[in-house]
């Protein structure tokens, strides 16, 4: 990309160059065609001053030495003169030896004129190029009476052309050195103008050689939305990865319930028809959770305008499994639950809620646990609010161990069996219906009690 902008940015100077240096050249010429009409029309001016007649009225100039330029008295200088009339006709030095042409008859008020170049001899075998200037004055005071003078005025444009080359030498060593000049300018430029280009691309070869997560440099306003666009482009496929993972691992984690009530069933089948149903309930769980797993991986967040879900049948419903789970443990839950208590959103979102909590409280309760559900009212709110709290009596969490188990992995024992999943899972739904959680220790009970509170929907 920098050769080939260089190259196009070369030949274009060179093209400005060249058509500047011809301007250039072809206004010098014009100059110097015009200073030499204006230069022989000065000359004619001082020759007029020195035009005389003698008695006999023939025609002669005054002083020879006083002419306008020396080269009128210089042999074959290239510059020449002759005047013409009827008292006869006036040479300078520069024309002996050879003849100018013969002029056109004189015309009164015939005006100045300026021509060339044309060929003019200057010999037998030779000719040269000149521009002519022809002028015609009349004097009242010649004494054969008013006469018609004309003057002819020759200059070789060898002049011109010496100028000319001289000029050509200069501009164009002057131009090619400008050249030289501008495209060392215009490499600097360039470098620097796509330095931030090279620094992309080496972050980009960073970022396929696994050195660097994204491209964290700044760069100029115009490759921002470049920059940009592939680091959200990075963090949406870490995004999915991440989520991939955590739904097989939520997944995981949601099936243990179901499982371990199976496991229970199986060690204690004394009732083959309440076994066999039971193994059916546990299994349409199952199917329940994989959908909405998948589904909830697929839609990343939750839907709106859900229809309102009652909570103490999903409650009663988790519970029951649970206190087969601990029934050797004797744990049993007690209900605080309002009957209008309802859930504004999607069933697995509130199985997932109550069975995590739920599972925890019995998973850490000596013998009792309390689940407290109650709507939230607000004037002018479309749907109520809701608030859960989950408590138990037993050993409570430490308040420099609370950050600790919310984070996704973690446990708050090593030593009880589990994944560590549980908390990340229900903070993700809550924050997805834009709800708080809290942990502390419960006045009732004594141990743990986690409190969800879900806003209104206005």
């Amino acid at each position: 990309m920098h050769a080939r902008q260089l190259i196009a940015a070369s030949l274009g100077l060179v093209a400005f160059l060249g058509l500047t240096g011809i301007a250039l050249d072809k206004a010098f010429q014009s100059s110097l065609v015009n200073n030499m009409e204006a230069r022989m029309e000065r000359y004619a001016l001082a020759i007029w001053d020195q035009v005389n007649f003698d008695r006999s009225g023939r025609l002669q100039i005054a002083a020879i030495d006083n002419l306008p330029d020396a080269r009128f008295n210089n042999f074959r200088s290239g510059l020449y003169a002759q005047l013409d009339g009827p008292g006869g006709s006036w040479q300078s030095e520069s024309v002996k030896l050879f003849s100018l042409p013969k002029p056109p008859p004189p015309r009164f008020g015939m005006p100045s004129e300026f021509t060339g170049p044309i060929t003019l001899p200057i010999g037998e075998d030779s000719d040269i190029r000149a521009y002519r200037y022809t002028a015609s004055t009349r004097f009242d005071d010649a004494p054969a009476g008013p006469t018609m003078i004309t003057l002819r005025i020759y200059e070789s444009e060898e002049e011109i052309f010496k100028q000319i080359a001289e000029y050509r030498k200069s501009l164009w060593g002057y131009l090619g050195i400008a050249g030289i000049l501008l495209v060392l300018v215009q490499i600097a430029i360039l470098r620097w103008s796509l330095q931030p280009l090279r620094m992309l691309e080496t972050d980009m070869k960073a970022l396929q050689d696994g050195r660097q997560q994204r491209l964290g440099k700044i760069y100029p306003n115009e490759l921002r939305p470049i920059s940009g666009s592939i680091n959200a482009l990075i963090d949406s496929e870490r995004s999915n990865l991440e989520l991939s993972r955590n739904t097989l691992a939520d997944l995981a984690h949601s099936l243990k319930t179901p499982l371990a009530v199976l496991q229970s069933e199986i060690e204690n089948a004394d009732d083959p028809a309440a076994f066999k149903s039971e193994v059916y309930t546990q299994v349409q769980r199952m199917n329940d959770i994989v959908s909405y797993q998948l589904s909830r991986a697929a839609r990343s967040g939750h839907a709106l305008y859900s229809a309102p879900v009652d909570v103490l049948p999903h409650a009663e419903s988790i519970v029951q499994s649970l206190e087969k789970i601990y029934l050797v443990r004797g744990v049993l839950c007690e209900f605080d639950v309002d009957d209008k208590a309802q859930f504004s959103g999607e069933p697995g979102d509130l199985q997932e809620l109550l069975g995590n909590f739920l599972e925890n409280a019995f998973k850490w309760a000596e013998h009792r646990v309390l689940l407290t559900v109650k709507p939230v009212y607000q004037a002018a709110a479309r749907r109520p609010g809701l608030y859960l709290c989950i408590e138990d009596d037993g050993k409570g969490i430490a308040p420099e161990d609370i950050p600790k188990i919310l984070q996704r992995g973690v446990r708050g024992d090593e030593r009880v069996q589990g994944h560590g999943i549980g908390m990340a899972i229900v903070q993700d739904i809550i924050r997805s219906y834009n709800g708080e959680l809290s942990v502390d220790r419960s006045q009732e009970l004594g141990g743990a009690r986690f409190t969800i509170r879900l806003p209104c929907l206005t």
